[in-house]
């Protein structure tokens, strides 16, 4: 396992600079007690659109500190500033792309549709060699909105692109994970939002370099049974995200989800990838925002 950038670390990579000395300032300005020691069983990172009004590199030397070891859902003109706080990014941002006039590649238009595979193979063919040039683990994909089309029709499609692109993701070492997001609340008429569609296109697809990205808080609402499922399918989870549940807030005493038990499930299922911190802290400024993620790190770690 490698080992989280120590504070000490942060400081001499930055040296006398204000950027870590404000996140430092900021990060510990409710809380001067020095952090407990981790445990360290679960490697965490942190998705930066949920601090989008921090600064990306104030924000990469407070997670730093805090021993995060990755800031993800970053593109590779981030990557310089997270290899400058010795962090990774264990999830890679998916390209944006134009089929014809559609924008292509994000949530709602992506594999499900088999007019959107050219755009999508072609940017995806260019983003997994620039994943795996700066080592990075792992890069996200997405169905696309039903708009329709039936679940099984959904499936087919997703498995005849996606087999398109998969054998570059084993040459290169780089492994695709689908997201699960719920359309119940925030992804209406989202297709692969249910466990057993994603594992069915995992057994489909028929590689170790596609699996899904288990988002707890998403499946919770569409599912619940969240330690169970893992037991269950864990083999074909590359990836978790956190956030509380309901509000996709604060891992804390006000929502539903138990994580510190969560957490424990994974670890026993012998997972060694990486748990991004995927919650909209309610604190707003800088320091209760950091405060929130240095809370959240310390629930999961167990």
């Amino acid at each position: 396992m490698t080992h989280p950038v120590s504070r000490r670390t942060a400081l001499k990579q930055l040296g006398a600079g204000t950027v870590l000395a404000t996140s430092m300032s900021l990060l510990h300005a409710s809380d001067a007690a020095p952090a407990p020691a981790r445990k360290g069983r679960v490697k965490q990172s942190v998705c930066k659109w949920c601090f989008k009004d921090i600064p990306l590199e104030e924000f990469c030397a407070a997670a730093a500190a805090m021993g995060l070891q990755s800031v993800e859902l970053l593109g590779p003109k981030e990557f310089p500033v997270l290899k400058k706080y010795g962090l990774t990014c264990a999830l890679v941002s998916n390209p944006n792309t134009k089929a014809g006039e559609v924008s292509v590649g994000g949530i709602t238009k992506a594999w499900n549709r088999l007019e959107y595979h050219d755009a999508l193979v072609a940017a995806y063919e260019v983003r997994l060699k620039e994943t795996a040039e700066a080592g990075m683990p792992t890069l996200i994909v997405f169905s696309g909105n039903r708009d329709g089309m039936s679940d099984e029709q959904g499936l087919e499609n997703c498995v005849i692109g996606l087999k398109r692109i998969v054998p570059l993701a084993e040459k290169l070492g780089v492994t695709l994970v689908m997201e699960l997001l719920n359309s119940r609340v925030n992804h209406k008429d989202y297709m692969c939002d249910r466990t057993p569609w994603g594992v069915e296109l995992c057994k489909r697809i028929g590689s170790d370099r596609f699996k899904l990205l288990y988002d707890i808080y998403h499946m919770q609402i569409m599912e619940g049974d969240v330690i169970a499922t893992i037991r269950q399918n864990h083999q074909y989870f590359g990836h978790y995200h956190t956030a509380g549940v309901p509000g996709r807030n604060d891992l804390d005493e006000t929502q539903e989800l138990f994580y510190p038990a969560i957490m424990r499930a994974i670890v026993e299922t012998g997972y060694q990838g990486f748990v991004g911190q995927e919650f909209i802290p309610r604190g707003k400024d800088t320091a209760a925002a950091l405060a929130a993620l240095k809370h959240g790190v310390q629930v999961c770690d167990v």
